[in-house]
């Protein structure tokens, strides 16, 4: 037990230093950018605190699988510098065992990341965004309208929308047959969310028919929409990262300005996208069987960091090929988890050999 603490607790405050580190350059990166604008806003040092705190969960979603193949890549060497692998095969521990014995750091920043990505940033990114919309001057605002987008089978196009997402202004509503041919347009200038539907105030109904075009006016219309305020703040956002939830939401009606497997691949890639730090953990592990007083340890340490960023690499284009279309999504997002998984387990099997 105290032997598993020891390796556990090697890997872990290693892991932890290196996203420390990495995290530290990206908000130093990220604040460079940000700082002048924040103080000549007239929010001090006060706000930069505040933008830093509501963007670390984005940036820590970005450093979770570096941080894991940087730390134990730092992790397994020392313990093959010190002999401490030696002394523990001697002991008939196996490699895998002693990969084992880290991988609960790097479940724990699988776990902390998908709650990052999941539950945390969802709720941090539109308060920056309003935030951030609340102190910009006027000169300065960038006019995020009109957006169209799809719910369900209805076609709408808005002007601009609230903060929270519960407002839109000008809308218009485009519904069509199953044969794809227009047969009402519905005119508000504005929706409100009320809970459960849409409120169309001052709605103005056409109909359209081989015959004649009918047009009733209302001061008060229910819409029944799958879409959510979430959703609206998603469609209206510069930067949108859908959630598990959101693409859900938008595969089932909600929302949508993209198509389907653009959403399809960001739910799976939703589930999938942790396991990127079991995969960099699994990645550095052959460096622990290296021998550092002849070259294979200083290959093994290049191998294992060029394969994780190789593996970064091929994850994001077989993501983006999902998120087109071009290959099946649950293709895009597990493809390189266990193609890059079994070779880092080959490449242990071969070295414990």
């Amino acid at each position: 037990m105290r032997l598993q603490s020891y390796v556990l607790s090697v890997a872990a405050t290693r892991i932890v230093g290196a996203a420390a580190i990495l995290m530290g350059i990206l908000q130093i990166l990220d604040l460079l950018e940000v700082t002048t604008d924040i103080l000549d806003r007239g929010l001090g040092m006060g706000g930069v605190l505040y933008y830093a705190l509501l963007r670390m969960p984005r940036l820590f979603e970005q450093v979770a699988p570096i941080a894991v193949l940087a730390g134990g890549l730092f992790a397994f060497s020392q313990l093959a510098r010190e002999s401490a692998i030696i002394a523990m095969r001697a002991a008939g521990i196996s490699a895998y065992r002693i990969v084992a014995m880290a991988a609960p750091a790097a479940v724990a920043v699988m776990l902390l990341d998908f709650a990052c990505a999941q539950v945390i940033a969802p709720r941090t990114d539109p308060i920056l965004d309003a935030w951030w919309d609340s102190h910009t001057p006027a000169a300065d605002r960038k006019d995020t309208g009109p957006v169209n987008f799809r719910v369900g089978d209805d076609l709408v196009a808005a002007a601009s929308a609230s903060p929270d997402g519960r407002a839109l202004q000008t809308v218009k509503i485009y519904r069509r047959d199953k044969t794809g041919r227009l047969v009402e347009r519905v005119e508000a200038p504005a929706a409100t969310f009320n809970g459960r539907d849409w409120s169309l105030s001052k709605a103005v109904t056409t109909r359209f028919t081989s015959e004649r075009i009918d047009t009733v006016s209302t001061s008060q219309m229910t819409w029944p929409s799958a879409l959510r305020p979430v959703d609206v703040q998603a469609l209206f956002s510069e930067n949108p990262a859908p959630s598990a939830g959101s693409a859900r939401r938008a595969l089932l009606n909600g929302g949508t300005d993209r198509p389907p497997s653009y959403y399809e691949t960001r739910l799976w890639g939703a589930y999938a996208g942790p396991f990127a730090a079991l995969i960099m953990l699994l990645l550095s592990a052959p460096v622990a069987l290296a021998n550092f007083r002849s070259r294979q340890g200083a290959v093994l340490l290049t191998g294992g960091l060029a394969a994780g960023l190789v593996f970064l690499v091929v994850d994001g284009m077989l993501s983006a090929l999902g998120e087109s279309g071009a290959v099946s999504p649950i293709l895009a997002v597990w493809g390189g988890p266990v193609i890059f998984g079994a070779l880092a387990i080959n490449a242990l099997i071969n070295l414990e050999g």
